[in-house]
């Protein structure tokens, strides 16, 4: 206790007003840093939670209504293998020289040049309602036109 006895020793020599303007002091700052550290934190935090409510709510629609369309799917019956040909084959048509379709065993290529991202999102939409099923995978690049050139593969089984 050494170190501390200077301390002691002046703030026994101070007068009893010093005394109670710098323990009021002492008071406000500890005040302050418990309100930065631990109650504005927490108030921001609660006054953000009824957004963050509304947008966990809002997500969780969304995913519920995702998961119904998937189940939707999935309880289709499947289509022939040669029946999901000629229906890829009729919306492929659809884009003209735009688009060719490769099928090589349950695979099918289908490659684009020049086609419009509308489009392109239709046909995604009609394949996967139509012909049920979804691209694994995709290679498209965006060209300076706004127009998607590249290839999509699908699986047919």
């Amino acid at each position: 206790m050494n170190f501390l006895s200077p301390l002691v020793a002046r703030w026994q020599a101070l007068a009893a007003r010093e005394r109670r303007w710098l323990l009021s002091a002492a008071v406000l700052v500890l005040f302050a840093i418990v309100w930065w550290m631990a109650v504005s934190p927490a108030l921001a935090t609660l006054r953000s939670a009824a957004n963050q409510s509304l947008l966990l709510d809002a997500q969780l629609q969304q995913m519920q209504s995702l998961q119904a369309q998937a189940k939707a799917l999935q309880a289709q019956p499947r289509i022939a293998p040669d029946e999901a040909r000629r229906l890829l084959d009729a919306s492929v048509k659809q884009f003209g020289a735009a688009a060719q379709l490769q099928i090589a065993g349950e695979r099918a290529t289908v490659t684009f040049k020049s086609a419009s991202a509308d489009a392109l999102a239709q046909w995604l939409l009609q394949v996967r309602l139509n012909v049920r099923t979804v691209p694994s995978e995709a290679r498209l690049l965006r060209g300076p036109n706004g127009s998607w050139d590249g290839t999509v593969t699908l699986n047919l089984k």
